[in-house]
């Protein structure tokens, strides 16, 4: 196994092509190397099973090796896969998209969440013929591009001078984004945040997560007031979905939570796992990049060879047809609140109500793990980490598939209650007593 790992980092910098799949963000009895995935667990060389709870970046929402997918990605294959026009199938995945969801007028594929979201910014710059662009602080990536990247601690190779065009605000403190608007006035291009993570815009105080949309406060909610200063000062309204399409709703975020973006973007898990990012937004805008406007200035704006490939597309199409079908998002829904629930009641159980805690929606559990001062502990977190590995199971975050069902819950709170004991021995005594690995690093730092 060691073999794997050494060959991974001298043919690909990092030893993976994420540096979320890097060794630096697993405890040092990880499998180094995976070979297979199905439904929710999977594989590595030596075939040992594992009930994986990262379900290939949050990209995998039915489960791995789906053969009704598989099936329909192969059909599509037998086509021919990328023509030289327009696909039929292209099309027919353009007016689903747009059929679905009700902000988006046109649409423009791609394979990853970094091009369409720059294609994003330059439609908004194109529109505005403005410069700058306002991203939350505490939402960590949007692009491995110049004009995000190099606003963040890992910048080198990236010119300096586009750092100064990406302006940080704060997410749900709506002051803070108008103060921007106030230092930089009609300079503003656009504003581009994710709708939610483990932070939710909901400032009314209801704790009914489950009808967003029907909430009588939903309008003045925080998407809806960067809605609405957005709109005041000209700026684009841009909401990311990579991590939230097709997971809190069908229809995504923005209709969940009533907000009606400019433009918007999705990847990750509207084809179960595999490569197509969408974006998608008004007419008057996505417009820019039509070849149509006889005699206007044109806007370059994606231009993909693989972008519309035939078996991604087939993909995303059976994906959302298995989607509605089977109530996915539902069941996911269900399974994430009753692990939130559960896990946090086995923390009481230990004691660790303070040092452990399972919150967010139940779409989208997220987990902290805290030293006995209340601050983030990387060495705790490597730590259950590993006694979760121990009972095989990988969960650097939580991604919730329709794969996970009863047997994995049950499976899961077992483990959870063995790891959560280890946790309060090491609090009590010395965490480097029981902890057999290397401490687990942020991605986004600036020295390795």
């Amino acid at each position: 196994m060691k073999n794997y790992k050494e060959r991974l980092h001298n043919s690909i910098p990092g030893g993976a092509h994420t540096y979320s799949r890097g060794d630096d963000q697993f405890p040092s009895n990880a499998p180094p190397i995976l070979s297979s995935g199905k439904g929710a667990y999977v594989y590595d060389t030596n075939g040992q099973e594992y009930l994986d709870y990262g379900m290939g970046l949050r990209s995998v929402n039915i489960g791995y090796g789906n053969k009704e997918v598989a099936d329909a990605v192969y059909q599509e294959i037998l086509k021919g896969n990328n023509l030289t026009r327009a696909s039929l199938t292209e099309l027919n995945a353009a007016e689903l998209i747009i059929d679905l969801i009700p902000s988006v007028e046109m649409v423009k594929f791609a394979k990853h969440g970094s091009t369409v979201t720059t294609a994003a910014i330059k439609l908004a710059r194109a529109y505005t013929n403005r410069k700058y662009i306002a991203v939350p602080a505490e939402q960590p990536f949007f692009s491995f591009n110049d004009w995000f990247i190099s606003s963040t601690e890992v910048k080198k190779g990236t010119l300096k001078e586009t750092e100064h065009f990406t302006l940080k605000f704060n997410y749900n403190d709506i002051s803070s984004l108008e103060e921007l608007y106030k230092k930089y006035p009609d300079q503003i291009a656009g504003v581009i945040l994710e709708p939610a993570t483990s932070l939710i815009p909901c400032i009314s105080g209801c704790q009914k997560i489950n009808s967003c949309r029907e909430c009588p406060d939903n309008g003045n909610n925080f998407l809806n007031q960067v809605r609405a200063l957005t709109k005041k000062h000209k700026s684009v309204f841009i909401l990311d979905e990579m991590i939230t399409g097709f997971r809190w709703h069908l229809k995504g975020a923005q209709y969940f939570y009533n907000v009606d973006p400019d433009l918007c973007t999705f990847g990750k898990a509207m084809a179960n796992g595999f490569a197509v990012a969408a974006l998608c937004g008004k007419e008057k805008i996505m417009s820019l990049g039509s070849i149509r406007n006889i005699g206007a200035e044109r806007v370059f704006l994606t231009s993909t060879t693989h972008g519309a490939e035939m078996s991604s597309l087939g993909a995303f199409i059976k994906t959302i047809e298995i989607l509605k079908r089977d109530n996915v998002i539902q069941h996911i829904w269900d399974y994430g609140s009753t692990l939130i629930k559960e896990a946090n009641s086995i923390s009481k159980k230990h004691g660790l109500s303070k040092n452990i805690i399972f919150n967010g929606l139940g779409c989208s559990p997220n987990y902290l793990i805290m030293d006995n001062q209340g601050n983030n502990s990387l060495s705790l977190r490597t730590l259950f980490l590993q006694e979760m590995m121990r009972e095989k199971i990988l969960i650097p975050y939580i991604a919730l598939s329709f794969s996970h069902g009863d047997s994995e819950m049950e499976r899961t709170l077992f483990a959870l209650d063995k790891s959560f004991g280890v946790i309060k021995k090491a609090i009590d005594g010395q965490v480097d007593d029981y902890l057999n690995s290397e401490v687990v690093k942020p991605v986004f730092r600036k020295y390795n």
